[in-house]
């Protein structure tokens, strides 16, 4: 349990420090930006997996519902609703998405639930509310779902494809997707150095290592008591803010973390009794692969 929320509490760091990077790809176009994003991270996972399962027919759709709801439509999203509402307002809503994944959860624990909602709570402190107008709840609610999308369509695949080839396949699927659509909509430009860096970082670290990281913890705790790890990204936008000079740490900020962070400890609790999860899968088996055999994969 201790490593499935070490990988979650780092992935989930990563994201919420990355936040300022992402701004650096402003007036690129979004989607051959991250068509070329998520082509490098499939690059630098292919040379990391020493081989990579195929997926099965029945993979197809839950691969394609990660890409297209929790990748590309996520961070469309994601932009378009920061055009009718103030990014504070967006976090908050962004905030529910640990108590969905409670809710959703075939194992639904009470520790897991309580912690998701002062998670909750925790993040629309940090956030500090904001106003909206215009679609701008609808787009903030849509992009709430992706976030959770993101998590519940892996659950089941991540189990037979492993970590690795989740997170690979994903990759591939979305530099397809991306680059045929960004043709169309957006068309291809050549990044400039600032934001080629922003590429770069975003496709190492924030997807390469904190898509296989994020997974592994899904793995491990389950979807539900993973979830309130998410409530960590707000904290490292805060932590990349505060030491960039762009934000002050007040009292409401403190207060904030201080919130989540109890969260994350009540989510966390082992259950006393549980039947198996699927979003769970035992101890000895080999995540990268997905079954119990002796690990054919180099896990990240």
């Amino acid at each position: 349990m201790k490593l499935g929320v070490a990988a979650g509490a780092a992935a989930a760091s990563i994201v919420g420090a990355s936040v300022p990077v992402t701004g650096m790809l402003e007036g690129y176009p979004v989607l051959t930006g991250q068509a070329m994003r998520y082509a490098l991270a499939a690059a630098v996972l292919l040379l990391v997996a020493r081989r990579l399962p195929m997926p099965s027919w029945r993979d197809v759709p839950p691969l394609l519902g990660v890409v297209v709801s929790g990748m590309l439509g996520f961070n469309a999203l994601l932009i378009a609703a920061q055009q009718y509402a103030e990014p504070g307002f967006v976090a908050a809503v962004m905030g529910g998405s640990p108590v969905v994944l409670a809710l959703l959860s075939r194992q639904r624990t009470a520790s897991a639930l309580v912690g998701a909602v002062v998670v909750a709570a925790g993040i629309v402190l940090l956030s500090g509310g904001g106003s909206w107008h215009g679609p701008g709840l609808v787009l903030a609610l849509l992009t709430m779902v992706g976030e959770v999308c993101f998590t519940l369509f892996a659950v089941g695949v991540v189990r037979r494809l492993g970590v690795l080839g989740v997170a690979t396949w994903t990759c591939i699927i979305a530099t397809v997707i991306g680059a045929v659509l960004g043709t169309f909509v957006g068309g291809w430009r050549v990044p400039d150095t600032r934001q080629t860096f922003a590429l770069v970082l975003l496709a190492v670290a924030v997807t390469a290592v904190a898509f296989g990281l994020w997974y592994f913890a899904v793995n491990r705790l389950g979807s539900d008591r993973a979830g309130v790890l998410i409530g960590l990204m707000p904290v490292a936008g805060l932590a990349t803010s505060v030491l960039l000079g762009v934000q002050e740490l007040t009292l409401v900020s403190v207060i904030g973390v201080t919130t989540v962070a109890l969260g994350c400890v009540i989510g966390l609790r082992r259950a006393t009794h549980h039947t198996h999860d699927s979003g769970r899968v035992p101890p000895k088996s080999t995540l990268a692969t997905g079954s119990d055999s002796p690990a054919q994969v180099v896990v990240p």
